[in-house]
């Protein structure tokens, strides 16, 4: 035993004699240089190109670290056993990736790849601005030299675009709001987000199954739509106008058109912005798939149809230009005077002039309860592309709220009830809102609900029926008092509407005045 231990002294003396040796002949920039050349004579004769990926890249984190990661832990098959479980800020999903020192592969067009996940120690800390973490991880790609162009020019692109979609569809839907108007916050936003949780869906929203479905295939053709938008030089985006009564489901419209596409809403409340800068501004803080919403359009600010301001003066012209002078078309009441002053200029440029283009695959939504209050060149194609009318409560809206609150499946209803329903529906005219109402209040009993819903339909069927008798029957007496106050000339036929006479040239005399006067 103790030889043994005389000879393992020795051997160990020996040992460090000659690493003394070779660090006095072989220096360290000498070793150094040996290993280079070993690598490179490995690399020479090795079949496989490796490519590292870290998570920092200096102090900036490394977008395609993320996006590979996301990207693994949904689509790759896993060879490892042990995996790591996560759920991102604002996330309904929990998702796998790998474990440390882990490997996984993936096949792209027919190239198989190979993925490790290296962690390791940090050395030491460097002077950063930010602490950095105490873990390095990175991910290592390992391909084969002849698909190294396949691989750099489409592979990683792909990966890029997989992991936004994943990305957005893992994330819950928010809800963004302009309560400082244009105002900036400490991060540079004006923007105030919640998160959306509305569970409105195509399924569930009632209407016409037809119209539905146009609806949802025009949404599809536009997400899907990016090559044709640049084949035909157009920019990404596309305008709906809902209009109808209050209480058809323009909001819950919206929220389905949300959740059906996987887009954020932007609430554009238009009172609240001042000038047209700040509209600019405000558009330019939106994302791409998104939808920019404007309830009651109507109602936010002066854009009334111009048509109207200026009719009933034979001197359009004059007329016109009055309007483009007077504060309305500023945006400024008259009482006010230095308010809000978004012009109409403005507000068809945010949706369909050159600032519109900063982003893309962006939808308008416009909301009014009186289409004919609008101004013809903000209906136009190219701003609002599809108009939408939320009617009052149809026979196959009525079949997906029975549906939805008392679940009647197709055929459950009684034959004769429908009958009526059909016939008393179009006379009623109620909207879904208030159908929906009498349903929820006796949605235990199936059968209460219907013929309670039955009798109101009734009840305010009839109630329109005298209410449109009578508005006729005024409407004959104020006809025929207007026919007993005008003036006529005996031997004219003057005609009191276009204020014009066939005989008597009035209309003549009528433009001499005018010219006179002017």
């Amino acid at each position: 035993m103790k030889e043994y231990w005389t000879s393992l002294a020795s051997l160990l003396g020996v040992l460090a004699f000659c690493q003394s040796l070779l660090q006095t002949v072989f220096p360290p920039e000498l070793r150094f240089a040996f290993l280079k050349l070993a690598s490179k004579i490995f690399h020479w004769f090795s079949s496989y190109y490796y490519f590292d990926i870290t998570e920092i890249d200096g102090v900036n984190t490394n977008e395609l670290y993320n996006a590979i990661q996301l990207y693994l832990s949904a689509t790759v098959s896993v060879t490892g056993t042990r995996l790591s479980l996560t759920r991102a800020l604002n996330s309904s999903a929990i998702t796998f990736g790998l474990s440390n020192n882990d490997c996984m592969v993936d096949t792209f067009n027919g190239v198989t790849v190979l993925w490790e996940h290296v962690v390791t120690q940090r050395q030491s800390q460097t002077f950063s601005w930010r602490p950095l973490p105490e873990e390095k991880r990175g991910f290592t790609l390992r391909i084969k030299k002849k698909d190294k162009f396949l691989i750099l020019n489409s592979y990683l692109d792909f990966i890029m675009d997989k992991a936004n979609d994943i990305r957005r569809r893992n994330q819950d839907r928010l809800l963004y709001t302009n309560s400082r108007g244009g105002s900036l916050d400490s991060r540079g936003h004006p923007w105030e987000s919640v998160p959306f949780k509305h569970p409105s869906t195509f399924d569930t929203l009632a209407m016409d199954p037809k119209v539905k479905k146009e609806i949802m295939e025009d949404l599809q053709d536009f997400a899907n739509g990016q090559s044709f938008y640049q084949r035909t030089g157009r920019a990404w985006k596309r305008g709906y106008l809902l209009y109808g009564p209050p209480g058809t489901g323009k909001s819950s419209m919206i929220a389905a058109m949300a959740n059906f596409l996987g887009y954020d809403i932007y609430d554009l409340e238009l009172t609240e912005v001042h000038t047209n800068s700040e509209l600019r501004k405000l558009l330019m803080k939106t994302s791409s798939k998104s939808i920019i919403v404007i309830e009651d359009i109507d109602c936010s600010i002066n854009l009334t149809n111009r048509k109207k301001k200026g009719g009933g003066d034979a001197s359009g012209g004059a007329a016109m230009r009055t309007y483009y002078d007077s504060p309305e078309m500023r945006g400024v009441s008259g009482e006010e005077g230095g308010g809000n002053s978004i012009t109409l200029s403005g507000l068809l440029n945010f949706t369909d002039g050159l600032w519109s283009c900063c982003g893309s695959e962006r939808i308008f939504v416009f909301t009014t309860n009186h289409i004919e209050k609008l101004d013809p060149a903000l209906l136009r194609s190219g701003r609002m592309d599809m108009h939408i009318f939320m009617s009052h409560c149809s026979f196959p809206a009525l079949k997906i709220l029975l549906k939805n609150y008392l679940g009647f499946e197709e055929g459950d209803l009684d034959q004769e009830i429908a009958k009526k329903f059909e016939e008393v529906l179009d006379k009623a005219g109620m909207t879904p809102a208030d159908v929906s109402e009498a349903l929820i209040k006796n949605r235990r009993n199936k059968d209460k609900a219907v013929r309670e819903l039955l009798e109101v339909l009734k009840v305010k069927a009839e109630k329109n029926k005298k209410s449109n008798a009578g508005s006729a029957e005024q409407e004959e007496e104020e006809q025929e008092k207007r026919a007993l106050e005008s003036p006529k000339v005996e031997g004219c036929g003057f005609v009191e509407e276009d204020n014009s006479c066939k005989k008597c040239g009035y209309e003549d005399q009528k433009q001499d005045d005018e010219k006179i006067e002017k």
